[in-house]
């Protein structure tokens, strides 16, 4: 199924405005938490406590995939270490003793802006999504 199909979707859904509008919200902010490959259990279930509608935020979920983590991740982890003081953000590598104890030791610094920066650019883009889907919807629903 295609973005756009996708999109079409989650637009004519029928629950209310803004129900589809909180489901696609608290999925983009779940997808992009820094509980990396928990986001599908933790967003089924959110959906299901909540009562919102499982399919619109999976759809919200998967904002975050493949192809857009690193650079979301990314860009969280630099709006983190920004907004908590840290200028070095990039670990200085020794090739020759790179293995993977070495890299969480050096990378071991990035923890705290990657948590907080991925939660504040959840909140941003959850807050951003509600109000595009929400007008979308109602656009959708005037045509």
């Amino acid at each position: 199924m295609a973005l756009r199909d996708k999109l079409r979707a989650v637009l004519s859904t029928q629950d209310s405005p803004k129900k589809i509008a909180l489901s696609f919200s608290v999925g983009i902010f779940i997808g992009m938490s820094p509980l990396l490959g928990l986001h599908t259990i933790i967003g089924i279930f959110v959906a299901w406590v909540f009562r919102l509608n499982k399919f619109v935020t999976v759809i919200g979920l998967y904002i975050t995939n493949p192809w857009t983590a690193v650079p979301i991740y990314t860009f969280a982890t630099w709006i983190g270490a920004r907004i908590l003081g840290i200028d070095h953000i990039i670990p200085d590598l020794n090739w020759s003793a790179l293995s993977f104890s070495y890299l969480l030791r050096e990378t071991e610094p990035l923890i705290w802006p990657f948590i907080f920066g991925s939660t504040l650019c959840g909140f941003v883009a959850a807050g951003i999504g509600y109000v595009i889907i929400y007008k979308a919807v109602l656009r959708n629903r005037n045509d």
